[in-house]
């Protein structure tokens, strides 16, 4: 990763502290910080999460992190939290991590997940409290292995937070029907 060519957006919490997450000028869809995952963000500041402060000692998994944006701020509030994504992503929330250090009370880490692979025998994979999962609906080829994998890593008590753009065209409406569906037939196989 070429420092040099790195560029940074602040992300101001409500409470006026700022996450700074750096960018890309140039590269694939997880060099940037997409507006979905800012409106995710700042959805985990509002009351339904006690204004930040619900995520203290949650343990939590970020899909398809990119830069880390949502992982880092609920980090900020205290959630151990692992920001997933392939490995040429892995070196830009690594440095985002860094670059943020400061604001942690728990744990935060990036490592890298190709979806569809396993993660029930890894041990920080095991416990999980919540999956978030930002603008990942996308490409036709990860739809199922995204799916795969955020079935993997949830028990019963698990709760996934998916937010994305809503795009209408190509092939996106239908990757959100099919996203739906699948998510819906996977929650009646693993809890009835």
């Amino acid at each position: 990763m070429d420092e040099s060519k790195l560029f940074v957006r602040t992300i101001e919490r409500n409470d006026g502290q700022e996450i700074n997450i750096n960018q890309c000028e140039v590269g694939d869809v997880g060099c940037v910080v997409w507006d979905a995952a800012i409106v995710l963000a700042k959805y985990f500041e509002t009351p339904d999460f006690e204004n930040g402060h619900a995520w203290r000692n949650k343990c939590v998994v970020e899909l398809g992190a990119g830069t880390g944006v949502v992982g880092l701020l609920v980090a900020s509030y205290g959630a151990k939290t692992i920001m997933t994504d392939l490995a040429e992503f892995v070196p830009l929330i690594e440095y985002n991590i860094d670059f943020n250090k400061t604001l942690f009370q728990m744990e935060a880490s990036a490592k890298t997940l190709k979806w569809g692979e396993p993660t029930v025998d890894t041990p920080e994979y095991r416990n999980i409290d919540v999956v978030i999962v930002a603008d990942c609906i996308y490409y036709d080829e990860s739809l199922e292995p995204l799916v795969n994998t955020m079935y993997d890593l949830c028990s019963k008590d698990t709760f996934v937070y998916c937010c994305y753009e809503e795009r209408t065209t190509g092939n996106k409406p239908e990757l959100q029907r099919r996203f739906i569906y699948h998510l819906r037939s996977l929650k009646l196989r693993k809890y009835l």
